[in-house]
């Protein structure tokens, strides 16, 4: 199937937004590797970052490394199974542009949606955003991404958004591995071999997973933009 957006390309370049949170960059390092792609398939590239700014919540992620890191990390898991929403802010970004694809990053947080992705996509600014446009999803997770992805899209069509595609980017190590893997980077800001006596991989995304959001990103690209071979890249120049 092609949705090539042509009506958009003869008076101004494709339109893409990267809409994300992120806390350690991760859901960030795959929206960017896309957007490389997208500019050089001629596109103008906009980034959205959603801010937390909840007084309950926000503290414990203004600063990284955690400073609690087992109580911050464990107290953010009630929230997250109320499936609550909370304070956020959002940049011009999500409110001024006419968008002719909306790639959404989400990190997964307690194996859902995090509480501030899923306070925007509650918002009427998520409906103004997205309402008849199609948008992909870019799901961050350590193990669990399923249900992430699920409810992003669930609150994003609901919204009016039209679905095209989805990838996912899982952190290495079975469940206890991965948990202390990562629990040990959001204390320390470090990698470490061992966390609490055990052995344990290196967390967060890979160089090969920035590859695949790469290729990922090619394919979308081909759909609404039309391939490199068909469609020669246009130079637009400002009047």
């Amino acid at each position: 199937m092609t949705d090539v957006a042509g009506d958009q390309r003869s008076d101004r370049p494709p339109q893409v937004l990267l809409l994300y949170y992120t806390y350690t960059g991760q859901s960030l390092k795959v929206l960017e590797a896309a957007g490389e792609v997208f500019r050089k398939r001629g596109c103008e590239v906009h980034k959205a970052q959603i801010e937390f700014t909840d007084p309950r919540y926000a503290e414990r992620f203004s600063r990284f490394p955690m400073r609690n890191v087992w109580p911050d990390f464990l107290g953010m898991l009630p929230a997250q199974t109320r499936r609550a929403t909370g304070d956020i802010r959002t940049p011009d970004e999500v409110r001024s542009g006419e968008y002719d694809l909306i790639c959404i990053g989400s990190p997964t947080w307690w194996r859902t949606v995090s509480m501030p992705m899923r306070s925007f996509l509650k918002s009427h600014e998520a409906r103004n955003m997205l309402e008849g446009k199609p948008f992909a999803v870019f799901v961050v997770c350590r193990r669990y991404w399923r249900e992430n992805l699920k409810a992003v899209r669930k609150l994003a069509e609901k919204k009016g958004g039209r679905f095209v595609g989805s990838i996912h980017f899982g952190y290495p190590g079975g469940q206890l591995r991965s948990m202390l893997s990562l629990t040990s980077y959001l204390g320390s800001g470090e990698y470490r071999d061992r966390y609490l006596g055990i052995r344990i991989p290196t967390t967060n995304i890979s160089a090969e997973q920035v590859e695949e959001s790469r290729r990922f990103a090619a394919k979308l690209a081909d759909r609404f933009f039309g391939k490199p071979s068909q469609t020669p890249r246009k130079v637009w120049v400002e009047p």
